[in-house]
């Protein structure tokens, strides 16, 4: 017998930062999110010879321990590590015997929520195999707490809820880590000039989210106007582009990104730098009309709009930077589970 399961990743349109704690306690968070043609993918298989065995084919790690209740949680594999000690402890489960393979379609650090999106399809794998309660709603938010309460990583909330339902929505964080998920019924030829005009370019680096995030609660915290008013403008944004997108106005999204990329950068330190800017300039100088870096920042995925039949130009001007486009398609659903 196998269990597997997959769960796309996301590009985060606007709103981006917003669903990160104290901001989204103190003001209320606004995210507009897609999920797209990439994913993280988990796969059980059962054993009965008393060990636990997990294989991260992206990483190539795999680890061998005796079934034992608590896993020990040390930089190896941790997020894998986690969602078993949380599963064992709530559920008062007995010590499993099981090898559990994944792979994620992009690499850490990318910008497209891989590792909540992990989270929730090796969860979503176990929930398949062991008959676990837990609606969408339950099993995003369970995501969430593994990862920032257990775990203690630094991040928001709506990748898990983005890998979890899947398609466009327009999400809403606020206090005592309510979430509301509202999914946006786009027509289908706008998503595909959206998926067309829209050009994911990884810069071939990667960052540590972490870093940024924790400066952005920083700034949060200690009251930094300029922090404070890029955070409220990037809400703005998410509503901007909700509109936007609900009445198939495409020409307005490069603006609308290029709005939110001014005010994103004053969040935190280290979301560009020089070379990110760089990229950024040439594609606006060939004919893409806004865009963004992918997540936190820093690094990894960005992508830039780019309408009528500019893509061309701009995917060969982003080649003396030495990165890769990506080809994908949005997706209308989320984690899905079945059983082999």
């Amino acid at each position: 017998m196998i269990i597997r399961s997959k769960a796309p990743l996301r590009l985060g349109l606007a709103g981006g930062g917003t669903d990160v704690a104290p901001f989204s306690d103190m003001y209320g968070g606004a995210i507009l999110n897609a999920t797209i043609s990439m994913y993280a993918t988990a796969a059980i298989q059962p054993r009965k010879d008393g060990k636990i065995i997990l294989n991260s084919l992206d990483k190539q790690q795999r680890f061998e321990f005796d079934s034992i209740e608590k896993l020990p949680v040390d930089g190896q594999l941790d997020l894998h590590k986690g969602i078993y000690n949380r599963l064992i402890r709530d559920y008062l489960l007995k010590p499993l015997s099981f090898e559990l393979t994944t792979y994620v379609d992009a690499p850490p650090g990318s910008g497209l929520g891989t590792s909540s999106t992990l989270v929730v399809a090796i969860l979503g794998a176990f929930a398949e195999w062991l008959n676990l309660p837990l609606g969408e709603y339950d099993l995003a938010y369970l995501a969430y707490e593994i990862e920032r309460v257990d775990l203690q990583m630094a991040g928001g909330k709506q990748d898990q809820y983005a890998a979890t339902f899947g398609g466009v929505n327009f999400m809403e964080f606020f206090k005592d880590d309510k979430v509301i998920v509202n999914p946006l019924r786009i027509r289908e030829k706008y998503l595909d000039e959206l998926a067309h005009n829209l050009v994911l370019y990884h810069t071939e680096t990667s960052r540590l989210s972490s870093l940024i995030i924790e400066e952005q609660r920083k700034n949060v915290m200690e009251g930094n106007e300029k922090s404070l008013e890029a955070m409220k403008k990037l809400k703005e944004q998410s509503v901007m582009m909700k509109e936007a997108l609900l009445k198939g106005e495409l020409d307005k999204i490069g603006d609308i990104l290029d709005f939110g990329w001014k005010f994103k950068k004053n969040m935190a330190d280290g979301i560009t730098n020089p070379m990110l800017d760089e990229i950024y300039d040439t594609a606006k100088r060939n004919g893409a009309t806004g865009g963004k870096v992918s997540g936190a920042g820093g690094g990894g995925f960005m992508f830039f709009y780019c309408p009528g039949n500019t893509r061309s130009t701009v995917i060969e001007a982003l080649k003396e930077f030495g990165g890769q486009t990506k080809r994908y398609d949005f997706t209308q659903k989320g984690l899905r589970s079945w059983t082999i």
